[in-house]
């Protein structure tokens, strides 16, 4: 009977110390070694980006020549005044607009400049002068008598970040400085609008956030139009010969790449980083069958068929796997003998000037004709010698506008300069560096509160520390950026969110997000309920029958007592 009680009773400690290693060893133990790791996130400032305020402040300078302000109103100059604008896009993004506009009078220097023959002539002495910093502008106003602009044109702007604005003589006499400025403030604004940025512009930069409103249709179509902002863009020159028989064809693609193209690229090297290639193409056909129109004796593409040409065309192009870069596809197409010449029309059934269409977001396709070197006595194949200068001044159009370089209207009295040899003036860098800053600040804090919404939803992700390194990075880049444009530093804003969208596609791309990496709660109980109901079970009978005997006892006591 001892012996009975001794066995039992070890027994019990036994299960008692098999249960107690258990839960102090082991359930700790298996709890640390299974649980996710999940680095520190900047949750607070995430939040705080998923309501979005931006502030932009754009500079202006005004600066009066002589004879156009008095000489009482010149004794209140140097003067500086700055304008807020607020708009509410929708309920988590609000632009705030300030203008620091600042007047004073010509120097001597400048007034020699402004009795330049022209005003293109003006305009970079102006520049040689001084030059003013990205993203700000100087308006120069200049009197009636003033021979640089012609009668029907109150404003010139030039190829750099400066504009020539004539005043009147009624709008001066008589009058204070402060009645004089309200007057001006119109044209200045119109000025800023066209040069700098205007609200539509930034509204379509936001799109990644907010969508569209009617609005002005032509920013919207340029939107459309151009290549999302990227870190770099692959730039292919395809030439397409489908009848090598009866053509050899010669382009110099290299020499008119560094004598038209080169000089644009360089000049846009802050938004991106650009590398180009070419090739030639053989028996490529175009993928619709132009029609001959007798009434212009040539063949015709319509616009309905354009849309029809690329896909076919597109298959031999090929691409280029090692990067994920965008690629741009300009093509030249000669036609075949048999469909010479071919002429592209548009809605209206006229033919377009350039000879040439672009797809948004694709690239441009322009036909060459070479019917005119054919005659009676022409022995095949034809050596046709391409100019490079007419084919490049279409490519390089098309580039503009893929690019975000928007199409403007100018205001009716402005006269805007030629962009120059470099095809892209100053104050259309400014203007697509605003535009791009913006959507680059959009996109990166969209994507940071889509990946801080999905890992506070699963809480079985991995937040490995490379992607928090990521994530803190984009935000740090996100809130200097968005500082950087509050005090209108447009160059480093740019910069900073170009770091923050790298950064923040980074860490949403990371491969250890994927949810092959992570396991769901039935696939977890499907895997530790055949490991521990074994070992689990004879555990917690052994302690039912311990807490059962004890139990027993009790009662027994409590008899013998009664």
């Amino acid at each position: 009977m001892a012996i009975t009680e001794v066995e039992r009773r070890r027994g019990q400690l036994a299960a008692l110390s098999i249960a107690a290693v258990v839960i102090i060893v082991g359930v700790p133990l298996w709890w640390r070694t299974t649980e996710t790791y999940r680095a520190w996130l900047p949750v607070s400032q995430i939040k705080d980006l998923a309501k979005l305020q931006l502030h932009l402040s754009a500079d202006v300078e005004v600066v009066f020549a002589r004879g156009t302000v008095t000489p009482e109103q010149q004794k209140k100059v140097p003067l500086t005044q700055t304008q807020d604008e607020e708009h509410t896009v929708d309920e988590d993004t609000t632009l705030r607009y300030r203008y620091e506009t600042k007047y004073r009078t010509a120097t001597i220097m400048e007034e020699d400049a402004l009795k330049k023959p022209t005003a293109a002539e003006a305009d970079l002495s102006l520049h040689m002068l001084s030059e003013s910093p990205c993203g700000s502008l100087v308006v120069y106003v200049i009197p009636e008598s003033s021979s640089l602009l012609p009668e029907d044109v109150n404003v010139y702007i030039g190829q750099r970040r400066t504009a020539l604005v004539r005043i009147s003589a009624q709008m001066r006499v008589g009058k204070t400085l402060e009645q004089l400025l309200a007057q001006l403030e119109p044209q200045i604004k119109q000025v800023l609008q066209v040069m700098s940025f205007s609200h539509t512009d930034i509204t379509v930069a936001l799109s990644d956030r907010v969508r569209f409103r009617p609005g002005n249709k032509e920013s919207i179509a340029d939107s459309m139009r151009a290549f999302k902002s990227s870190p770099g863009y692959e730039i292919t020159f395809s030439l397409l010969n489908p009848d090598p028989k009866s053509h050899q064809l010669h382009w110099d693609i290299e020499g008119a790449v560094q004598t038209y193209i080169q000089p644009l690229l360089t000049k846009l090297s802050p938004l991106a980083n650009f590398s180009m290639d070419s090739q030639t193409l053989y028996y490529t056909m175009l993928g619709v069958t132009p029609r001959f129109d007798s009434s212009f004796e040539a063949y015709t593409l319509n616009a309905d068929s354009l849309a029809h040409v690329i896909n076919p065309v597109e298959a031999r192009l090929g691409s280029n796997a090692a990067s994920s870069n965008p690629v741009l596809n300009f093509l030249l197409y000669v036609p075949d003998i048999r469909h010479s010449p071919l002429y592209i029309h548009d809605h209206r059934k006229q033919e377009v000037p350039s000879n040439a269409f672009h797809s948004p977001r694709w690239g441009g396709i322009m036909v060459y004709n070479v019917n005119g070197f054919y005659g009676s006595e022409t022995e095949f194949p034809v050596h046709v010698n391409i100019n490079m200068a007419k084919v490049m001044g279409v490519f390089l159009a098309q580039l503009r506008l893929l690019l975000g370089v928007q199409s403007l209207s100018p205001p009716p009295g402005f006269l805007v300069a030629p962009c120059g040899s470099t095809g892209l003036a100053d104050w259309e860098l400014d203007r697509l560096m605003w535009s791009r800053s913006v959507e680059n600040i959009a996109t990166a804090t969209t994507t940071i509160t889509s990946l801080a919404q999905l890992l506070d939803q699963i809480g079985n992700i991995v937040i490995n520390d490379n992607i928090a390194q990521q994530v803190s990075s984009a935000v740090t880049s996100l809130q200097l950026a968005m500082a950087e444009l509050e005090v209108g530093n447009l160059g480093f804003a740019l910069q900073y969110s170009k770091e923050a969208i790298l950064a923040s596609e980074k860490a949403f791309f990371d491969p250890s997000l994927l949810h092959l990496l992570y396991f769901p709660d039935d696939q977890k109980f499907a895997i530790y309920i055949p490991l521990f109901l074994p070992m689990c079970v004879p555990i917690l009978l052994s302690m039912l029958k311990i807490v059962s005997e004890a139990r027993q006892r009790r009662r027994e006591k409590q008899a013998k007592k009664e």
